[in-house]
């Protein structure tokens, strides 16, 4: 089925805020939300052929104004943390807005989350797809340079969920993009992801202070709860993490991730999710904020661990750490990346 377009509300400035929604031919689908270019919904099968929305977020648009979770969203200039909003390029200070503590955060207090991006329906081989496009001025959130983006999610007749950026500017600044969607393969409204089996490719991941900000170390997993280089259930060291209340940590990946680099398992409805991408990190977050406050679809209240993020994107507050890949972006080059998020079935059971 092609995109489908519905105009659904309007932002309290009243700019119009559409939804498009992508299904392919097996009968998986997507809705993107213009607002945010959010990723709202995503219906995918069980091993016995039932489908679920396996993304967390809110039944309402008026959920998404305040979305302090950033539930499906494409955040930017640059996503995760820059220590104390502040950086240095080509000589000259930028200093950011603050919105994570003394620290600057997936792109200040308007990002790419809460503007209203241009969408238009674009016609690819074996899917249906969608285009958003933004322009983000010089200055805006303290960032440098003219830049324009633009964001492709594609649901291809395989069940892959494909998002392709590209970004070009007219000054050297720094670009991080990524997606910010909560995932529960047994569902939404389901429970937590504790049983979930985690893999990542990742022999390494970069260390934080105590606000989650990267040290600069590079060090490796082995030895720590952070190990997922065999499959392991999300919640077996959960609680192993000092100074934190799960997961929140930037993984290094190895050699491979452009075709694979996380998988997930689910045993109960037997969804298996890997990840590809051509970022060199990902963000691996086990939503430990969650207390019930948060009413989402369906009216559930998410609480603790209730979705998890694998956010592909470059290590955060690269900007201050030259050992870390640049994410300074000249006129000369285009930003490009592409992460896939592929989805299948298992007939394997639950272990008893």
């Amino acid at each position: 089925m092609p995109g489908q377009k519905k105009h659904l509300s309007r932002t309290p400035e009243g700019k119009l805020i559409d939804l498009y929604g992508l299904t392919n031919k097996n009968g998986m689908s997507a809705k993107i939300l213009t607002y945010g270019a959010t990723l709202t919904e995503l219906q995918v099968p069980d091993r016995y052929g039932k489908f679920d929305d396996v993304v967390l977020g809110f039944d309402d648009f008026e959920g998404y104004l305040t979305n302090e979770p950033y539930f499906g969203v494409i955040v930017g200039r640059v996503a995760n943390r820059i220590a104390n909003g502040r950086f240095i390029l080509n000589g000259t200070e930028y200093r950011l807005y603050l919105n994570d503590g003394p620290h600057h955060q997936h792109g200040g207090l308007k990002g790419f989350d809460k503007v209203v991006w241009h969408a238009e329906p674009v016609q690819v081989k074996d899917g249906v797809a969608v285009k958003l496009e933004y322009f983000s001025p010089d200055g805006e959130e303290g960032y440098p340079g003219d830049l324009s983006v633009s964001v492709l999610y594609v649901v291809s007749d395989n069940n892959e969920l494909k998002i392709c950026y590209t970004a070009k500017t007219d000054k050297p600044t720094p670009v991080n993009l990524t997606n910010h969607s909560y995932f529960n393969l047994v569902g939404a409204e389901n429970g937590d992801i504790l049983g979930h089996e985690l893999m990542l490719k990742a022999e390494q991941f970069t260390p934080t202070d105590e606000l989650i900000v990267p040290t600069g170390e590079i060090a490796k997993v082995a030895n720590t709860p952070l190990d997922f280089r065999e499959p392991t259930a999300i919640g077996a060291r959960i609680k192993n993490i000092p100074g934190l209340d799960g997961y929140d940590h930037n993984f290094v990946l190895n050699a491979g991730h452009e075709e694979l680099a996380a998988r997930v398992y689910e045993p109960t409805s037997g969804r298996v999710m890997e990840v590809a991408t051509t970022e060199p990190g990902v963000q691996f977050y086990s939503s430990n904020s969650f207390d019930g406050s948060i009413i989402g679809k369906r009216g559930v209240r998410y609480r603790k661990h209730h979705g998890f993020c694998l956010e592909t994107q470059h290590f955060p507050d690269s900007v201050n750490h030259p050992n870390f890949p640049s994410t300074i972006l000249p006129p000369a080059d285009t930003y490009t990346q592409t992460t896939i998020y592929r989805f299948s079935v298992s007939s394997r059971t639950i272990r008893a």
